[in-house]
């Protein structure tokens, strides 16, 4: 079994990487819908599609399934903003992220049990 910190420190990788997309998933639908000249529906079926994909990919059962939408969505925004000529590194390392976690794939419940633990191992 891996050592412990190396867990932990996937753990978190996982975690902030789906938690932070949900967010930012989630803001982009707001934002869309806020908009007072009128509703994008790319970016809300974008933004729906990809919060969808980031709720499954933080379930251990579901994770390559929402890591597979996740790329797909990421890839998507990525040519539209190289389009729209803007560089946007920040969905580079989402992509590396979600792409590491989907090759790894979920902790099993021993070694999410052990992560949590507060003994030595």
């Amino acid at each position: 079994m891996p050592p412990r910190r190396l867990m932990r420190g996937f753990l978190f990788l996982w975690l902030a990487t789906g938690v932070a997309l949900l967010y930012g998933s989630v803001e982009t639908v707001r934002s869309a819908l806020a908009s007072s000249a009128h509703v994008n529906p790319h970016l809300v079926v974008l933004g729906s599609v990809e919060a969808v994909a980031a709720a499954f990919f933080l379930i251990p059962r579901w994770m390559r399934f929402g890591a597979i939408g996740l790329l797909i969505t990421i890839l998507i925004a990525f040519a539209v903003h190289t389009a729209l000529r803007e560089f946007r590194g920040d969905l580079i390392l989402y992509a590396a992220a979600v792409s590491f976690i989907l090759i790894h794939g979920p902790l099993t419940r021993e070694q999410l049990r052990v992560t949590m633990s507060t003994r030595a191992a």
